[in-house]
């Protein structure tokens, strides 16, 4: 069953997803044509929110963790699209070393590592789980809530390749965010598909560098079927050389985001929009929600207290923030038994494979959703994100569904772009 979504339609989204579907043909053309010119990643999700005048990606990861919270019904489609990305890298591959995060206590992480060695073997593929803890010195099974188990094995260096004892793999997906940076083990590995490619951790990515290249694909995409790339496009700056313990830079960052601020005011008056307009300052580098704040206006920065100063020093690892991204906050209106919504959707290789709702108890329509108390519904979606029906309303559930596969895969494509950007400058700066 689709969830009922008691979403405040408004007519300016109907408005976008009709215009998604009159152009329809022309969507998947363009896709069709830019997944020709970049190889997509292994896989990624994007948290999606809809305001009712725009429906906006705020945030892309490249090592989705959530693969439990997937309907089984997507499981078919997971196959299939993990089965296209192994041939589209290495159609002769026979194995693959899986590299979780060293989160061994956390069961919900570790159901989705189950589920996605479950989704690999299905096509064909030997999986097996190498460790970065020091302390997995041998072969250790881990029990898991269901009842399923995981055994995790240290992992080796064999020359310039990386396996286990007695196991050689073809490839090495990481579905770890190497916050921490590169291992030792891993550097210099030739010979050997590490997917996604190292430099894609968060040790080099930057957010700030994804909104770039998202702006650039939203651009080409709202020139090609005649739409505001705003509609879809969170506005965003940055800012660096922070110190929240110090305050230093505190006011510069101040300034950037009141002139963000009267710049969405223009945007919702041109909309006629009478929200409240707000911006998200959050850490540069990193994921789980941490270093992330909402601001409705510049005087909240100023004067932080120790608590707010704390909670956007550091984020994963304990690494500390100095550089952050200010994006242009999305009010959601998904709600879900009363409770604010907001879509996360799935991709593996270019294709949608499935999504859930993370869903907020005690927050708003205008605050982060990804802080403890969230909770994940399962979402199994009548038809493929890729299977608009014209016959039923825009905002009928394949179709409001098809509008979020669109924008993903969008974001998806920008990722792609960033991750080829970035390892031009990685090797732009090895031969410096």
């Amino acid at each position: 069953m689709v969830p009922h979504l008691t979403t405040a339609l408004t007519g300016p989204l109907l408005e976008l997803e009709k215009h998604f579907l009159d152009n329809a043909t022309a969507i998947e053309r363009w896709m069709r044509n830019r997944w020709q010119e970049h190889l997509p990643p292994f896989y990624g999700s994007t948290d999606l929110r809809n305001s009712g005048f725009k429906l906006a990606p705020v945030d892309l990861n490249l090592f989705p963790g959530g693969f439990n919270n997937l309907n089984d019904a997507f499981m078919p489609l997971c196959v299939q699209a993990a089965q296209s990305a192994v041939e589209r890298i290495c159609v002769g591959a026979r194995s693959i070393l899986l590299v979780p995060e060293n989160h061994t206590r956390n069961q919900f992480y570790l159901q989705n590592v189950a589920k996605l060695v479950s989704i690999l073997r299905l096509t064909g593929l030997e999986v097996r789980l190498g460790s970065l803890l020091p302390e997995i010195t041998e072969p250790t099974v881990v029990e898991l809530a269901n009842g399923a188990t995981l055994t995790l094995e240290p992992l080796e260096r064999h020359g310039r390749r990386l396996g286990l004892k007695n196991f050689d793999p073809c490839a090495v997906l990481l579905n770890n965010d190497l916050s921490a940076g590169i291992p030792a083990l891993m550097n210099d590995l030739q010979d050997q598909w590490v997917i996604p490619p190292l430099h894609a951790g968060w040790h080099a990515r930057r957010k700030s560098h994804h909104a770039a290249a998202y702006d650039r694909v939203t651009q080409a995409f709202g020139a090609e079927i005649g739409i505001d790339p705003w509609r879809i496009n969170p506005a965003w700056d940055s800012c660096s050389g922070l110190d929240f313990h110090a305050r230093a830079g505190e006011q510069e960052l101040a300034d950037k985001v009141a002139a963000m601020l009267d710049d969405i005011r223009l945007k919702y008056k041109e909309y006629g929009v009478g929200d409240e307009p707000f911006v998200v300052v959050k850490a540069d580098a990193g994921t789980y929600g941490m270093g992330v704040m909402t601001v409705k206006d510049a005087s909240e920065l100023i004067g932080l207290n120790r608590k707010q100063r704390n909670k956007m020093s550091v984020v994963k690892e304990g690494l500390e923030v100095h550089d952050v991204i200010i994006q242009e906050g999305v009010h959601t209106f998904e709600t879900l038994n009363g409770a604010v919504a907001e879509p996360v959707v799935y991709m593996m290789d270019h294709y949608v494979v499935g999504g859930f709702y993370r869903v907020h108890t005690q927050r708003g329509r205008d605050e982060n959703l990804n802080a403890p108390g969230m909770h994940f519904e399962p979402l199994a979606f009548e038809a493929p994100c890729s299977l608009p029906d014209c016959n039923q309303s825009p905002d009928a559930a394949p179709n409001r569904f098809y509008a979020y596969g669109v924008v993903a895969r969008l974001a998806l494509l920008a990722a792609s772009v960033e991750i080829e950007e970035t390892e031009s400058a990685v090797l732009a700066e090895a031969a410096a």
